[in-house]
């Protein structure tokens, strides 16, 4: 069974896997990569006879027997783009404007009353003012998941200013929690992105309201580009793949110190995969929880996409790859939780015209300027409207109370690892002996993991010991 979840090829029909769950076995594979990497590699999903095609695979082709992986948004395959001092400024944004315009348009035919997932940062904001315009009856929503990450008065001003309705939602573990384990049995397949639970909750607030459909502004990173910056070649050095001993976490210095565990985490990865968000286990720790040597067979699953990797001209060009590939994740939390909730869900800066025209037709300087300033097209079609944001100095909402998540339903998943010994046996024991540790993010990361993969898997191997008794 292969499925089409490309955002670039529209909706998703998750239809022909419904009910699959009571009969079908789940990979371990998949689970080893849940937990190393926060998202099964595609083409593979939870189940070994479910493949999905992300942007880069051809659906057509056999995603089983030899799947073949070929990344189209580098900068180098680029035709000649004009040069920046060739084209007008503002017939750029004029042209920006009109193509998101219709791709909001095209995106939310036949919804009634969309919702746009607005986090207040260039995104989110680009597209809510081609919303304004293309389609006014939505409703903008920004979702709090930290008071580090405040962007809700600046989001708040953006859709006042546009004419938009706009609703904002306080992360509350508990809350989120109860409502991901409860449209757990929909969830079509698993990924454990760490905004998972936000999407979640987001989602059921969103049909709680009468919504029928999401627009999410996720998409543009792989055709405008992704500046390296002093941390991503930080964190490509320091990725070795080094298997230290689990002793070194046990001193208070060092388990009490987010910093230093995430140095000793990365020291411990593949260079390519420290570019995936998070606090993830590690290849020892995974093994441990498996029971046996696992990780290895996940890490196997990178070499598929090596020969793009190698032919990057430029960690850049890396980073791109990593983003494509992250894909099964980024988009897949969205669209698991709307298709549990029978919702829509649309990505407008996935619009082909539109990736198109500004992969081949926007100058490099405006898609990464001096001093690796991202989307500049973005963030002019966004001066046109609004002054300097805050959103300019600080990442964006949509994040997750991790560590409040660990302090308020540590045992509830600690009961779901020991009914879930037969497929994580090592998962009690990693609990018990890290209960203490989760006022540390690097800890609570892990914890995040294991909340959100425990549920799925249980539900789907109960219903397989329901049906075979």
């Amino acid at each position: 069974m292969q499925i089409n979840v490309s955002p670039h090829a529209g909706e998703a029909d998750f239809s022909v896997i419904e009910g699959y769950g009571s009969k079908a076995s789940l990979d371990p594979v998949s689970i080893a990569d849940l937990l190393r990497n926060g998202f099964v590699y595609p083409p593979h999903t939870i189940y070994p006879n479910v493949k999905t095609a992300i942007t880069g695979f051809d659906p057509t082709q056999d995603l089983y027997a030899d799947p073949v992986f070929r990344f189209e948004y580098q900068s180098a395959a680029a035709c000649a783009r004009p040069l920046a001092d060739a084209v007008d400024d503002e017939h750029l944004i004029d042209t920006y404007h009109r193509l998101l315009c219709e791709a909001v348009s095209r995106s939310t035919a036949g919804m009634h009353s969309p919702w746009l997932l607005q986090s207040g940062g260039k995104d989110s904001t680009s597209m809510a003012i081609a919303v304004a315009d293309a389609a006014p009856q939505t409703t903008c929503i920004t979702y709090l998941g930290g008071e580090e990450e405040n962007e809700i008065a600046s989001a708040q001003f953006v859709a006042r200013r546009l004419g938009l309705r706009h609703e904002s939602l306080v992360c509350d573990p508990g809350r989120a929690y109860d409502r991901y384990l409860a449209i757990v049995p929909r969830m079509p397949l698993l990924t454990a992105d760490f905004a998972l639970l936000s999407y979640g909750d987001l989602a059921v607030e969103v049909g709680a309201n009468d919504g029928d459909g999401m627009l999410d502004a996720l998409g543009s990173d792989t055709y405008f580009g992704l500046p390296v910056h002093w941390q991503q070649r930080a964190h490509a050095l320091l990725a070795r793949g080094l298997r230290l001993p689990p002793a070194v976490f046990d001193s208070n210095l060092v388990s009490s110190n987010f910093m230093l565990c995430y140095v000793l985490g990365t020291l411990q990865m593949d260079g390519f995969e420290r570019c995936y968000p998070g606090s993830r286990f590690t290849d020892a720790e995974v093994d441990a929880l498996s029971g046996y040597r696992i990780a290895a067979e996940s890490r196997q699953r990178l070499e598929l996409f090596r020969p793009d990797i190698v032919a990057a001209e430029s960690m850049e060009a890396r980073r791109r790859i990593s983003t494509t590939i992250l894909e099964s994740a980024m988009f897949a939390k969205g669209m698991y939780t709307a298709s549990a909730l029978s919702l829509r869900v649309a990505y407008p800066f996935c619009d082909v015209p539109l990736c198109n025209w500004i992969f081949a037709q926007v100058p490099d300087a405006m898609l990464i300027g001096p001093n690796a300033t991202n989307k500049v097209l973005v963030r002019r079609h966004i001066d046109r409207h609004f002054q300097e944001l805050p959103y300019v100095g600080a990442k964006g909402s949509f994040r997750f109370d991790l560590c409040g998540l660990a302090r308020e339903r540590f045992d509830q998943v600690h009961g779901f690892a020991a009914r879930a010994r037969h497929l994580l046996p090592g998962g009690p024991g990693w609990l018990e002996r890290h209960r203490h540790r989760m006022d540390n993010k690097y800890f609570a990361s892990k914890f995040y993991l294991l909340a959100v993969t425990l549920p799925w898997l249980l539900s789907r191997s109960e219903q397989q010991a329901e049906g075979g008794s």
